[in-house]
């Protein structure tokens, strides 16, 4: 008669392997937020404060779990996928809402700002309305949560 084999415990490799990928994806996510700090600090007033609000109206609207890094060299929140991007330009600011349809979807709140295929540009000094950027954040979030359950 055949005895079962005990199953062998992890190695102590495995066991030390695991600590240290948390540590290095904590690491990367302070890297990232770093990232996004230094991008900010070198961009001029009034575009400056702009994107600090816009930023804190993000954070607020998306989930806990968003993160925040540079995507294309530009401040970006991710959350199950690409959630917003926001950056200053010479003469403009713009949010990327990463989705084309919700520049058509909200076309009259988007009246008084010139818009592209993929972008919302604004004046550096003044912000976009929070309701505006929470409508955005909160249907990307269900666009991505929608896309990663199919």
């Amino acid at each position: 008669m055949a005895t079962a084999k005990k199953p062998s415990a992890p190695s102590k490799a495995i066991k030390k392997a695991a600590p240290r990928r948390a540590a290095a994806a904590t690491k990367t996510a302070e890297a990232a937020l770093a990232e996004v700090e230094a991008y900010l600090a070198a961009v001029p007033q009034p575009a400056h404060d702009t994107l600090q609000h816009i930023r804190s109206v993000i954070r607020a609207a998306a989930p806990k779990s968003a993160t925040e890094g540079l995507s294309y060299r530009i401040p970006a929140f991710h959350y199950k996928g690409a959630l917003v991007a926001y950056a200053a330009f010479k003469r403009h600011c713009s949010l990327f809402p990463m989705q084309s349809s919700l520049i058509e979807q909200y076309a009259a709140e988007l009246a008084p700002y010139k818009t592209a295929r993929g972008t919302i540009q604004f004046p550096p000094d003044q912000p976009l309305p929070d309701a505006l950027v929470k409508k955005v954040v909160k249907a990307r979030v269900a666009r991505n949560t929608a896309k990663q359950e199919s």
